[in-house]
Formats: structure tokens, C-alpha cells, sequence
């Protein structure tokens, strides 16, 4: 790559509620940040807000910028709000309905009024065409162009923006929907298109038809909002290549995010994800339970030696959130993530029973809680962390940003009065509510893979993350908590330590025994070759290009398929005993056992390529001088109401320690130290909470 040792590197990650900025200067390795409202409907112009009150602040020339990094839940929201192009689907005569039967399964079988999530094109947009391989991929009935042109011209009466071509066992051979991208491009110019065998190349047709609708559906909104904020930034002074985060943990260019924008739909949480483990490498720990935790969602991820579990079997837009199987498929590689629908503007309602609950939804940034005084009725999160003196009114933000402590106490009254509890009783309650929710979801997560949290350290980030980590660490069992430095804006961060990187799928069954070794290794070669022009062209050195492969292996006979890393080389007779062996191993871990004499086959074969990992080096820590110790204000806890020291944190040096209860502010976030907790700050300027004994 380009030699950035006299550069800045500038990330930016857009959220529900907030856009962060982090800027790192490579020569003093100083970091600067900036947090600024999301703007809606164009997030755009808050990025560029964001850009300009970060160089202001630095009083730094942007031509110093070498490489640039954006995270986005752009294609997240888009999808589930309903609001992307007008979305055609060309695909085999018999199989239009394919996206409205989906799978056999019940994601609840307990529910009589079962909902399926809509599909992204209308049935009268969803047209045939005779075409028909075998499922080995030979041609069984030649594609019909005339009726293709019709379905085009049908198409093009209807407005279409943007149409997907998904033809059946496209994944064996492309052939069929070869001819007809040729065909689409010459009869509708001016469309977005996405062709399955480029987008998903893998068996499973719901799945596979979802993903290439779901990337037509964004395509022309992504295209639109990239090409918009790569203008406004030039227009500001900034040369350097802009990088997009991708789902998987890695960065692409804008060119690559806007031909497969649905590789884009984990993007922001990401980089909270890779500060969580930087933050922990930093710390010491080797399992890290990254915790992010921002104004609109928060997420988590389990994290061993700074490694992290990829998985293709994710979903977007579900029916009912934490319901797998209620959302659309997607076959893209994503971190696998635990999806906690909190945030610090999670709204607290009463349930139909008349129960307490919060969130799924958020009041975003606009109207926001009704703290922020922007027209926010609705009581939230962050207005119950107010009531209950973790937040400062007049230090939000760093001043820039008061808080109406009357209308969170309006809206908590509202709530309160319904549920016949006093303000402060009902902020707790919420503040408890949300922390009983985000553990619940981590509880499920490491159980379903059989992990024992308590072996992990909770790494906290995100604007609310370090005001309910305890909390959340007490219920899980976790002894130990890590605060970093900028933790509210960790996110945009963690973008910085992003590779650029891409994955690339094909789907070749058969039993290891049967394996056919010239066609895997053409079919690896392949893949590896796309690969290196696709992070060639985003600037990685020919010589820095690292390759990585996957196979989802799984007993004859299963019905799920487990992913297991296998070595790279040439394939031979010789490397059976290796895949073997390598199952045995993923599986074992997994299950704790094998089933001995069970036949093994091979579903899909993965590669991922990539440039060298990114590393900032030793972060320049400024220890700011001055009296540390800002005041008393009361909060309230388990045991009450209390009066409690506050500290600013930008003046803790390193080898600080204190009890709990304590509260310690910066410009970003709070991190609320409670009572049984100790806090000490290391020497990178981690803040270390140990859990010193007592209960919740």
C-alpha cells in the first residue's frame, strides 16, 4: 500500500443517532475525535458537519490525509424501513414465488398468526423465462431471449430502478445468466444490476434470490450516497482513496461497495468490534466480550486471541427482532454478532400485557430522547441514565450539547404514572430493564456455541456502553471491564484497524472421498485470482496479499453445514486425511464430539483475500493537567441514593485507583463505576474495573 508514515488516517462511522469522527496522525500518533448529530434524510451532510469541526478543531491541512475509512447502517436501514429502488426480478419459468415460500421451517411453530417478511419485489415485478439447468450445471432448456426481451420491456413499462437475475443452479454454471445480464444492459441502460452467480455464488435458491434482490434493492441508493459523499469530501480538500467497511470485518473500495452494497449491511458495528479486541489485546486479555452500545442499537461480539467468528447465515428486516428465521436471508460473510436491541434511545413504553419494556425502536436523533429538547415525548434510555445522575446535563458531548433534565423527568413521569411508579423508581427500573435485556441476549449467544462467559473480559464502547457495562457484567458473571480511551467514539476507531479485504464463495458438494482434486483446485484459483484484482485495484501490493480459505463441511445426512479452515496449496489425493482431519477438530470444539465411521461432504469452499492488517501502533496518550476531581452529585444505585465523586478522566494518569461508587466523564461517553467495583487506569490509559465482591 502507500506509504502513510507522515499521513493522517480520518474514519468515519455513521449511526442511528450519531456520526463519529476519529482522526489518527501517523507521525505523532495523536488522535483527534469529533461527535456530531446524524442527519436525516441525507447522513451525507452530518459527515461532512463532522469533517469540518474535526479539521477546525486540528487546525490540520486535509491534503495530509492519506487513507480514509467509512462505516455506515445505511443498507441496514434502507432494508428495514422499506425505502430502496423499485426492484424487478428476472428469473426460471416455475420460480417466481420462490421468495414468497422461502423456507419449509417455522421460525415459530407456537405462533398461529405467523408472520413472513415481505419480499423486496412485488409478485407482478417477479417475471419467468424459460431456462433450466441441471443441478450439475448442465443445460437441460436453452435460455428463451425473446421472452427474456419481453420481460425486459414489461419491466422498463413498469419503472424499475434496479432488477435482479437469479436463474436456477446459476452457481454451477453461469452461463444462462451470462447472456441475459448482456441482454438486460442493452434493452434497460440506465438500471441497477444484480446478477446471483456475482452477488451469492451458492446453492440454496430462497436464500440465494434474497441476497441479489436485496443488492439490486440498495444498489441505486448506495451508488447515489457514496457518489454524493466522495464529492463533498473532495470538496473540502481531501484526496486520499475512501475506503468502505464491510460486513465481514474488512475494507473495499467504493467502486466494490457499490457493485454488492449488501456486503455493507453489518458495516458500522464492525469497527466497534474490532476496538473491542484491540482494547482487550491492549489490556492483556485474550477472550474479549466487545460490548458496543451506542444511542440506537447495541451490539456484542465474542472475541479469542483477536480473532472473530464469520458466519453466512445471517438475516436483516426481521418480522420480530430477536426471532431467527423472521427476517430476509442474506449469503453474504458477516461477524457474527449479537444483535441487542438497545440503545441509549431505546424507547421505554408499556407492553400489550401492560408490562414494562424497552426498545426495540429508538428515537434516533431526530426527535432523540426527550432530553436532547428536540421534540422527543417518549421517555428512553438515556433520559432515565439523566434522572439517575450518571450523565451530566451540562457536560453532554463535552458541553457542546445540553441536556433537559425537566422534560426527561416529563416523559419518565408519563411512563411512571401508567405504571404507578415514582420518576426516579421508574428510571432504575429502565436503567435495570435494558441491562437484564443485553445480558439475556449475550446468555443465548454463548450458549448456543458453549461458552462460558465468565472466562471473558467485557470491552465497553459506544456512548452509553461504559455507563451500563457493570451492569451488564454482573449479570453475566464477568469480573472484569475495560473502558479504552475515546470509548464513544471506539466505532469510527476501529474502522482504522480494518484490512482491505474480500470474500469470495462457491458451492461444490461432494463427499471428501469423491472429491474431484482438478476441479477444487481451479475452482480455488479462480477465486483467489478475482480476489487479488478486487484488493489489487483498492491498493494492496501484489506481495502484501494474504489468502485465507474456508470449507462448510458437515456430516451426510445434516441439515447445517459447520466452517472449517483449511490450509491453501494444491490439492491432492494427500490433503483428504487433511480435511478430515480439520473437520474433526471444528467439530469436536463445537460439540464435543464426533461421530466416528459418518461420512463427511463438503458444501461450500470460501476464500477470503486480503492486504496486511492494519496497525496504529502505540496510541499517543496526553494526561491532562490540572485538579481531576469535579465535583459530587448524587446517583442512585442498588443500595439508593447516594453521593457520589466525579472525575475527569482526561486528567487520570496512569496507575489511578479508586472504589466505587464513581462516576468518571469525558467528552464522548460516562463510564459509572457502582458499588463492589474498583477502577484503575493502565498504562495505555484503559480503565480496569474489577468487580471486589458484594452482589448486584
Amino acid at each position: 500500500m502507500a506509504d502513510l508514515s507522515d499521513k493522517l488516517t480520518l474514519a468515519i462511522d455513521i449511526g442511528g443517532t450519531f456520526t463519529d469522527l476519529v482522526m489518527l496522525d501517523s507521525v505523532s500518533q495523536a488522535l483527534t475525535v469529533s461527535k456530531v448529530l446524524t442527519t436525516y434524510p441525507d447522513p451525507a451532510q452530518g459527515v461532512l458537519d463532522g469533517v469540518r469541526a474535526l479539521f477546525d478543531t486540528s487546525e490540520v491541512d486535509p491534503g495530509r490525509v492519506g487513507r480514509m475509512i467509512h462505516g455506515t447502517t445505511l443498507v441496514t436501514n434502507t432494508l428495514i424501513e422499506r425505502k430502496g429502488a423499485r426492484t424487478g426480478l428476472i428469473t426460471t419459468e416455475g420460480f417466481r414465488d420462490a421468495l414468497e415460500i422461502g423456507r419449509e421451517g417455522r421460525y415459530d411453530i407456537y405462533d398461529l398468526f405467523l408472520q413472513l417478511p415481505e419480499p423486496l419485489v412485488e409478485r407482478r415485478l417477479r417475471l419467468e423465462v424459460p431456462e433450466r439447468l441441471y443441478a450439475r450445471g448442465e443445460v437441460l432448456t436453452e435460455l428463451d431471449e425473446d421472452r427474456l426481451r419481453q420481460a425486459c420491456e414489461a419491466l422498463k413499462q413498469e419503472g424499475v430502478e434496479a432488477v435482479g437475475i437469479s436463474f436456477l443452479h446459476a452457481y454451477m454454471n453461469p452461463i444462462h445468466e451470462q447472456k441475459a445480464r448482456k441482454i438486460v444492459q442493452e434493452m434497460m441502460p440506465d438500471v441497477a444490476l444484480s446478477v446471483s452467480h456475482e452477488v451469492a455464488a451458492e446453492l440454496r435458491e430462497y436464500e440465494r434470490t434474497s441476497t441479489t434482490v436485496a443488492n439490486a434493492y440498495v444498489q441505486p441508493l448506495v451508488e447515489r450516497y457514496l457518489k454524493s459523499l466522495e464529492a463533498g469530501i473532495r470538496q473540502l480538500g481531501l484526496s486520499a482513496p475512501l475506503h468502505i467497511m464491510l460486513s465481514n470485518g474488512g475494507t473495499c473500495s467504493v467502486e466494490t461497495a457499490s457493485r454488492f452494497p449488501v456486503r455493507l449491511v453489518e458495516s458500522g458495528p464492525c469497527g466497534g468490534a474490532l476496538a473491542g479486541a484491540f482494547a482487550g489485546e491492549q489490556a492483556g486479555c485474550d477472550n474479549v466480550l466487545a460490548f458496543d452500545m451506542g444511542g440506537t442499537t447495541a451490539k456484542a461480539i465474542l472475541s479469542v486471541d483477536g480473532e472473530f467468528p464469520v458466519t453466512t447465515e445471517s438475516e436483516v428486516a426481521r418480522v420480530y427482532r430477536f426471532k431467527r428465521g423472521s427476517g430476509l436471508p442474506l449469503l453474504v460473510p458477516v461477524l457474527d454478532l449479537i444483535e441487542i436491541g438497545a440503545g441509549g434511545g431505546s424507547l421505554a413504553r408499556v407492553s400489550e400485557l401492560g408490562l414494562p419494556t424497552v426498545g426495540p425502536e429508538s428515537a434516533g436523533s431526530n426527535p432523540g430522547p426527550a432530553c436532547y429538547g428536540l421534540g422527543g415525548q417518549v421517555p428512553t434510555v438515556t433520559d432515565a441514565d439523566l434522572i439517575l445522575g450518571y450523565l451530566n446535563p451540562d457536560y453532554f458531548l463535552g458541553g457542546t450539547m445540553a441536556l433537559d433534565v425537566l422534560a426527561a423527568r416529563t416523559a419518565l413521569g408519563k411512563l411512571g404514572d401508567v405504571i404507578q411508579m415514582q420518576v426516579e423508581q421508574t428510571a432504575w427500573g429502565i436503567h435495570r430493564l435494558v441491562n437484564e435485556n443485553m445480558a439475556n441476549a449475550a446468555r443465548v449467544h454463548s450458549a448456543e456455541r458453549g461458552l462460558d462467559l465468565r472466562e471473558y473480559t467485557l470491552v465497553a464502547t459506544g456512548g452509553a456502553g461504559p455507563v451500563h457495562a457493570c451492569g451488564v457484567a454482573e449479570r453475566l458473571g464477568i469480573e472484569q471491564v475495560v473502558v479504552p480511551p475515546i470509548a464513544g467514539v471506539a466505532s469510527a476507531f476501529g474502522l482504522m484497524l480494518a484490512p482491505i479485504s474480500f470474500d469470495f464463495s462457491r458451492s461444490y458438494v461432494a463427499r471428501l472421498a469423491d472429491l474431484n482434486w482438478a476441479r477444487l483446485n481451479e475452482l480455488f484459483s479462480d477465486m483467489e485470482q478475482a480476489g487479488k484484482e478486487v484488493v489489487g485495484k483498492a491498493g494492496v501490493l501484489e506481495e502484501e496479499i494474504q489468502v485465507s480459505r474456508v470449507a462448510d463441511m458437515r456430516y451426510v445426512g445434516q441439515g447445517h453445514e459447520i466452517r472449517v479452515p483449511i490450509p491453501s496449496g494444491d490439492f491432492g489425493e494427500a490433503f483428504q486425511d487433511d480435511l478430515q482431519e480439520a473437520f474433526d477438530a471444528a467439530y469436536r470444539g463445537l460439540y464435543g464430539r464426533v461421530c466416528e465411521g459418518v461420512p463427511v461432504e463438503a458444501i461450500h469452499w470460501r476464500v477470503t483475500v486480503c492486504g496486511p492488517k492494519a496497525g496504529p501502533g502505540e496510541i499517543a496518550r496526553e494526561v491532562k493537567t490540572g485538579q481531576a476531581f469535579k465535583g459530587r452529585r448524587m446517583a442512585i444505585f442498588e443500595a439508593g441514593a447516594l453521593e457520589v465523586d466525579v472525575f475527569d478522566r482526561y486528567r487520570l494518569a496512569s496507575g489511578f485507583e479508586i472504589d466505587g461508587p464513581v462516576i468518571l466523564e469525558e467528552a464522548e461517553s460516562t463510564t459509572v463505576v457502582p458499588i463492589a467495583w474498583r477502577a484503575a487506569v493502565d498504562e495505555p490509559g484503559n480503565l480496569v474495573l474489577v468487580r471486589s465482591g458484594g452482589g448486584r
